[in-house]
């Protein structure tokens, strides 16, 4: 019975050296509002530090700081904006102590893109949260997506969005889309081989009707900038070797650089400008397409209504 005592009052000075450790953590962090600079006060910024002042309720002080990186942007936010120089320290710290608290990553990430006077304008820095936060719930589709649209959106880095999609895609119980979404990227990229073979397996696996028309109008997109691509070249040599521009292609065939005449995906020939471009046609039949539109036509990147794939 006296152990028990013992153990039982051992027990509860533990107890209470937490939650008196706690307190001075809570009102540490209390002392910050959302109208605080960081020349008046700075939060701890080392999360190892808060993580041994925590005594054990990481969890709980992960929360809090959770919670004040809300506040502290929201309440700088309503003021005008501004520099916003504690969210990261707040959200590396919220992290860490929880790795695992997903709104953080992903709010806090949209919190760090957004240029200011609207965010921190510190997209290297989201990058360096959601990758975080992947490494730590590999699982979590979502995470590959937001990863995605920072480096699509605000960095223009398409090849590395379609990379952060398509590792996405891979994960259990993703959606479809960032397949979709890794395609367009690479496409977008400058990668059109890339590209094809991603669209191709989407048409070929998805059971999404509307994917799959998508999936081929992009297909069908990139066989005219590789056969333009194609086209413009034989005719810049067809020009180095004859001194001048070939008037039609049947000049290009004659010269045993082209079989024939060239068709499109609908099997309508190719038109060259005057410029010595390749163009197609009819480029509403090709709303994807990046090279072949005639001069002065504006793409609308919309497939035709009652449009068959």
């Amino acid at each position: 019975m006296k152990r028990s005592r013992k153990l039982t009052a051992v027990a509860s000075v533990l107890l209470i050296s937490c939650i008196a450790g706690s307190v001075v953590l809570l009102r540490a962090i209390d002392r910050v509002r959302s109208g605080a600079t960081l020349e008046q006060f700075l939060y701890i910024s080392s999360p190892q530090m808060v993580k041994r002042l925590s005594l054990g309720y990481d969890g709980i002080v992960a929360d809090i700081y959770w919670t004040r990186a809300v506040q502290y942007f929201g309440g700088t936010f309503h003021k005008g904006g501004g520099r916003y120089e504690l969210l990261w320290p707040l959200l590396n710290i919220t992290t860490q102590l929880d790795p695992h608290i997903i709104p953080a990553y992903q709010y806090g990430a949209t919190f760090l893109t957004a240029k200011p006077p609207n965010g921190a304008g510190l997209p290297d820095k989201a990058i360096e949260l959601v990758q975080f936060g992947i490494r730590n719930n590999p699982d979590n589709w979502r995470l590959y997506e937001d990863l995605g649209f920072i480096y699509y959106s605000d960095l223009k880095d398409y090849p590395k969005a379609a990379e952060a999609f398509l590792r996405g895609s891979k994960v259990p119980n993703a959606h479809p889309f960032l397949r979709v979404l890794a395609a367009q990227a690479a496409e977008h990229g400058g990668e059109p081989e890339t590209a094809m073979l991603l669209w191709t397996a989407i048409y070929e696996t998805t059971p999404d009707k509307d994917i799959r028309v998508t999936a081929a109008w992009h297909l069908r997109a990139l066989k005219v900038d590789k056969t333009v691509t194609q086209l413009n070249q034989l005719v810049e040599s067809y020009k180095q070797r004859l001194g001048r521009l070939p008037g039609s292609f049947v000049d290009l065939v004659r010269a045993g650089l082209l079989p024939g005449i060239p068709l499109d995906p609908y099997g309508n020939p190719y038109r060259l400008q005057s410029d010595g471009r390749a163009v197609v046609a009819d480029p509403e039949n090709f709303p994807f397409v990046e090279k072949g539109l005639p001069d002065g036509y504006v793409p609308t990147d919309t497939i035709p209504r009652n449009a068959e794939h």
